[in-house]
């Protein structure tokens, strides 16, 4: 899949399907039933390492995992994250992103808004494609105070707003919003021309994104409101990742049960 198509299934109103996947085994299941988009998430320091927030991962650990993940894709569009304090400069950043590029990544993603200004317009600036990643930030989790829906104040959304706007506008080709209220997502998605992927924001969204270890029940602790488990009423895996794009493609996923 290429970049450009993102943008397309945006005009033509077709919804995105991504799940993360964190080795060549699962990428290629993914890859195979259809998806859309494969993210290396950095949640692997949560359902791989067993760390109780992302804050642990290193860029060599998301080279590794981008690496083999790229093995098991023929199709879909491959994003990285950047991990916890690897675009803390507009060098860094261009260094780091360089570097899961180098390793298979088609696009990478990093969370933040207008206080990476720097960042975004160097990966723009030297044609590297940058997801953003607005709303609850799970590498600022601690600073957040908790795993909490963000953008539910005024003062909230209108940041949220001003950030998305912002990240378009430094060329930023698409955009995780999590943990939002349904009706801020419409909004932020009606007021771009890239699409959003949510994930705990809605059902309007542009796509949809969940962590693979989440919707296939595997990961069964602290669980937020937006997951579902696919795998329940499906007998196999690939059954599982069938139907979540299925729901995902006719909108019936997040129906309001998943939704804030």
């Amino acid at each position: 899949m290429k970049i450009g198509e993102l943008q397309t299934f945006k005009q033509l109103g077709e919804k995105i399907t991504c799940l993360t996947a964190y080795d060549s085994s699962f990428s290629k299941l993914f890859d195979e039933c259809g998806i859309d988009v494969i993210l290396v998430g950095d949640s692997l320091g949560n359902v791989i390492q067993g760390g109780e927030n992302t804050l642990g991962v290193t860029m060599e650990d998301m080279v590794y995992h981008t690496q083999i993940v790229a093995k098991g894709i023929k199709d879909a569009l491959l994003i990285a994250d950047m991990p916890y304090q690897s675009y803390d400069s507009a060098v860094q950043t261009l260094q780091n992103a360089k570097r899961l590029i180098n390793a298979g990544a088609q696009m990478v993603k990093f969370e933040g808004g207008q206080e990476h200004e720097a960042s975004f317009k160097a990966l723009y600036d030297n044609d590297i494609p940058v997801c953003g990643h607005l709303g609850l930030q799970p590498q600022s989790v601690l600073e957040m105070g908790g795993y909490k829906v963000q953008g539910r104040d005024e003062a909230g959304a209108k940041q949220i707003i001003e950030d998305a706007l912002a990240l378009e506008s430094w060329g930023v080709q698409t955009l995780v919003l999590e943990c939002v209220p349904a009706v801020l997502a419409r909004q932020v998605s009606q007021a771009l021309s890239i699409p959003t992927i949510g994930i705990g924001a809605g059902v309007d969204c542009d796509g949809q994104v969940l962590v693979s270890y989440d919707m296939l029940g595997i990961n069964t602790q602290h669980l937020p409101k937006f997951v579902k488990n696919f795998l329940k009423d499906n007998s196999d895996v690939q059954g599982a990742v069938k139907a979540f794009i299925g729901t995902v493609k006719t909108n019936k996923f997040p129906d309001d049960q998943h939704s804030y």
